[in-house]
């Protein structure tokens, strides 16, 4: 008997995909082969700093931890009423990853961004604005360290320090409403910004 299975999608008249599709067992916990803090801590890092502007929830907070290790982010910038770890609403979404991933708080998020700057990182708002660059066409400078900034839930990444930015990108969107929750933009940014920079069958 064969392993693979025939799909069918009929779009409508005109077009019809097939798929055919391996069936697949679901992998174990300990069959993923995850690296433990001491591991991700020694790991080569991906070349982006997140830098979050007055995030407001806790949960938020924690799932963009567990987003970060994920893509073996360097660190995370909390600043302004952005909470830090140890908060037991952090805590229930990042499932660990505050003990991963490297992580500074800062009063002021302008004074997070200007100590970067100092450092070499070039700084991208994530926000809509004039002249932002779509998140599909950004293009990253091989060498190049970035430190990508997010805002209020509200009220997005301030005046003041997107006019300090190097640059600013927008996600795409195309239904009725004005933007993403926050962890979700994180997500979505982290894995456009990194999927170049993954070899092609890299293992997990």
């Amino acid at each position: 008997m064969s392993d693979f299975s025939d799909y069918k999608i009929t779009t409508n008249t005109r077009f019809i995909i097939y798929f055919r599709i391996k069936n697949m067992r679901k992998l174990l916990n300990r069959e993923l082969g995850r690296k433990t803090v001491e591991q991700f801590r020694k790991a080569d890092k991906s070349p982006f700093i997140v830098i979050l502007d007055n995030v407001r929830s806790q949960s938020n907070v924690g799932s963009i931890f567990r987003t970060a290790d994920a893509f073996l982010t360097e660190a995370i910038y909390l600043c302004g009423i952005t909470s830090q770890p140890p908060q037991r609403e952090i805590q229930k979404t990042a499932l660990g990853a505050t003990e991963s991933v490297v992580w500074k708080y800062y009063s002021k998020t302008i004074d997070a961004v200007s100590d970067l700057k100092k450092e070499g990182y070039k700084i991208i708002g994530v926000e809509q604005a004039e002249g932002s660059v779509g998140l599909q066409d950004m293009q990253l400078d091989k060498g190049e360290k970035y430190a990508l900034v997010f805002g209020n839930e509200v009220n997005g990444v301030a005046q003041e320090v997107l006019d300090i930015c190097d640059g600013c990108t927008e996600i795409p969107q195309f239904g009725t409403k004005h933007s993403f929750n926050i962890a979700v933009s994180v997500g979505i940014v982290l894995w456009e910004l990194n999927k170049n920079l993954i070899p092609t069958g890299v293992d997990r």
